[in-house]
């Protein structure tokens, strides 16, 4: 029996917020495994603000994604057809399978997901990428030190959620930037921030000395323009600021904002570096095996926001995180996931 996929494409490229003219949602006969490959029908799809960075062409960290392709995403799905020795049917596994409702895949940067562990969300987001990008992140090129101040914007997101709590379970001063006081409430509430600044509320910058007295040793940044400037206002001496994403700047129409007050990090004898969580894809089990230890000791907890629909709903569900809808792993479950 021939089966029948649905797949989002990308239609146009987007100027400004992606338009759900901007995908194209076809149905049309799924994949043949051949040897050596496998067919896999997707549950989950992880929704990331890199997305919208993957639509627009020119230089990045990943190649483009490609006019009338299948738009990119990282998925889990189970194996349901195989002609792979190391893959079994009923096999659950991560992949970037992309916005479809089956693929076919060779195997290559495919991972097995253990659901005993924990459900299949969280293996998008606090054990997945999301996770392993806040622990290296933070860890590797933010270096934090035990009694310093780790400021993280974006806080209340899938990254900056992991990311602030990783830099209280080592000993730091947890400070996050979110929007609205119902994710700075949760921040503190539920995952035991020592602050959180709502920058809806204004005054970003007087905020940031109230909390941060003797300046920021850290920023995980999340969010870029007006945010990246006030934390560079408030540097200690010293400081590292990690650059993960720039979310406030990738639906921008015109030039990107970048930080007028650069100079600060000169006076604060500061680094500013951005890094890419591929480049640690041979460390990316160290990273989950502590993160699923935390989780087990009730140090680190986990939220998906996991929204049940078609692979035709993708388009909102995306324009729903940039619009701030979310709090913690945004997540779209395929009608008829287990």
């Amino acid at each position: 029996m021939t089966l029948t996929n649905t797949a989002c494409r990308l239609a146009a490229r987007p100027t400004g917020l992606p338009k759900p003219t901007d995908f194209e949602v076809v149905d049309e006969p799924a994949g043949v495994p051949a040897d050596g490959e496998f067919l896999v029908k997707v549950e989950y799809l992880s929704v990331d603000p890199a997305m919208r960075t993957w639509m627009n062409a020119g230089r990045s960290y990943v190649p483009p994604v490609g006019l009338g392709e299948v738009m990119r995403a990282g998925g889990i799905g189970r194996v349901i057809e195989s002609r792979h020795r190391d893959f079994a049917v009923g096999d659950e596994l991560f992949g970037t399978f992309g916005v479809q409702r089956y693929a076919v895949s060779d195997g290559k940067d495919v991972t097995r997901v253990d659901t005993t562990v924990a459900p299949a969300p969280v293996h998008l987001g606090a054990l997945g990428i999301s996770g392993i990008t806040a622990y290296f992140g933070l860890l590797d090129v933010g270096r934090p030190q035990p009694g310093q101040t780790v400021v993280v914007s974006g806080a209340a997101g899938s990254v900056g959620s992991i990311a602030g709590q990783i830099a209280r379970i080592n000993g730091c001063r947890a400070i996050g930037i979110a929007g609205g006081q119902d994710k700075c409430r949760w921040l503190v509430e539920e995952l035991g921030f020592d602050a959180a600044i709502d920058y809806k509320a204004g005054d970003l910058r007087g905020q940031l000395k109230v909390h941060a007295p003797n300046g920021i040793d850290v920023f995980f940044d999340n969010v870029g323009g007006a945010t990246l400037e006030a934390a560079l206002a408030r540097l200690a001496r010293g400081a590292r600021i990690v650059i993960c994403g720039a979310i406030s700047q990738y639906n921008a129409d015109g030039e990107l904002r970048g930080p007028a007050n650069y100079m600060q990090l000169l006076v604060a004898r500061a680094s500013m570096t951005g890094f890419v969580v591929f480049d640690y894809a041979d460390r990316y089990a160290e990273a989950v095996a502590q993160l699923a230890d935390w989780l087990r000791s009730g140090e680190l907890r986990s939220r998906e926001q996991v929204i049940h629909g078609s692979v035709g709903d993708f388009p909102e569900v995306l324009l729903a995180l940039f619009r701030g809808e979310n709090t913690g792993k945004l997540v779209l479950a395929l009608n008829g996931a287990n």
